[in-house]
C-alpha cells in the first residue's frame, strides 16, 4: 500500500489560495464583529472564548488560532471599532462650511459613540499585557495619520488657516478625546456631557493661546490674502477647535 505524496505548497492553485485567505478573513471579520458586541455590552471579564465563538458561530479554536488570546482580540477588537469610528466621523464633518461646524460635528461623532470608550478599556488593558501595546500605538499613530490628511484636506480646499500644523492639530484632538474619555467613564458622564466637555476644553485651549498671537493670513473666496484681528480669527481658522 502506498500512500499518496503530499502536496506542496507551490503546486497549490493561485485560486484556491486567494479563497483560503479570504475565507480567514471573513472568520476573523466575524469573530471580531461578535466579540466587539459582547465586550462593550458585558465586559471582558464576564465574557468567555465560548461565548464569542456561540455568537460568531465559529469553534472556540478559531479564536486561539487567529488570535492567541481573549485579550489580544478584545485589543484587536477595539482598535478596529475607534477606526471606523474615526473614519466615520470624518466622512460626517466632510460637509462643514466652517470650522467650527466642523469641529462640533467631528466631536459629536467621536463622543457621541461607544468606540471611544472601548479603545480606552483596551488602552487601560495593555498595562498589565504590554505584548498588546504596539497595536495601540499602532491605532493611535493611524489616528494621528488620518485626521491630519483629513483636516489638511479640509483646509486646502476651503481655504482655512491653522496657527498649527494638521499634525499637531490632529494630536490634540485625540489625547483631549482620550482623556476626556477616561475621566467620563469614571465619573459616570452620559455622551452629551462627554460631547460638551471636549468642546469646552477646545475652545479653552484656543482662548489661552489668543494672547499676543501674530495675525493669520487668510484666504478669501476670491483667493485675495487679508490679515485678520486676532480677536476674530476664531470665526475663521479652524485650529481653535482642532
Amino acid at each position: 500500500m502506498t500512500s499518496e505524496p503530499v502536496r506542496d505548497q507551490t503546486d497549490v492553485p493561485k485560486h484556491a489560495v486567494r479563497a483560503t485567505r479570504s475565507a480567514g478573513q471573513r472568520t476573523r471579520s466575524r469573530l471580531l464583529d461578535a466579540a466587539a458586541g459582547l465586550f462593550k455590552a458585558r465586559g471582558l471579564s464576564s465574557v468567555s472564548i465560548a461565548d464569542i465563538a456561540a455568537a460568531a458561530d465559529a469553534f472556540p479554536s478559531q479564536i486561539t488560532y487567529y488570535f492567541r488570546t481573549k485579550e489580544a482580540l478584545f485589543v484587536e477588537a477595539a482598535c478596529r471599532d475607534v477606526l471606523h469610528a474615526a473614519r466615520t466621523a470624518e466622512e460626517a464633518a466632510h460637509g462643514a462650511r466652517t470650522p467650527e461646524d466642523y469641529s462640533r460635528t467631528l466631536v459629536d461623532a467621536v463622543m457621541r459613540t461607544d468606540a471611544l470608550g472601548f479603545f480606552v478599556e483596551a488602552m487601560t488593558l495593555t498595562r498589565r499585557r504590554p505584548d498588546l501595546s504596539p497595536l495601540i500605538a499602532r491605532t493611535v499613530e493611524r489616528l494621528h495619520v488620518e485626521g491630519r490628511r483629513a483636516f489638511a484636506g479640509e483646509m486646502q480646499a476651503r481655504g482655512w488657516r491653522s496657527r498649527r500644523d494638521p499634525a499637531t492639530s490632529a494630536q490634540k484632538f485625540w489625547t483631549i478625546a482620550v482623556g476626556v474619555t477616561l475621566e467620563g467613564q469614571a465619573m459616570g458622564h452620559t455622551a452629551d456631557d462627554l460631547a460638551a466637555d471636549m468642546l469646552r476644553l477646545l475652545e479653552t485651549q484656543a482662548d489661552a493661546a489668543a494672547p499676543g498671537r501674530v495675525p493669520l493670513r487668510l484666504v478669501d473666496r476670491d483667493g485675495q490674502g487679508r490679515q485678520d484681528d486676532p480677536a476674530e480669527q476664531s470665526e475663521h481658522t479652524g485650529e481653535d477647535h482642532r
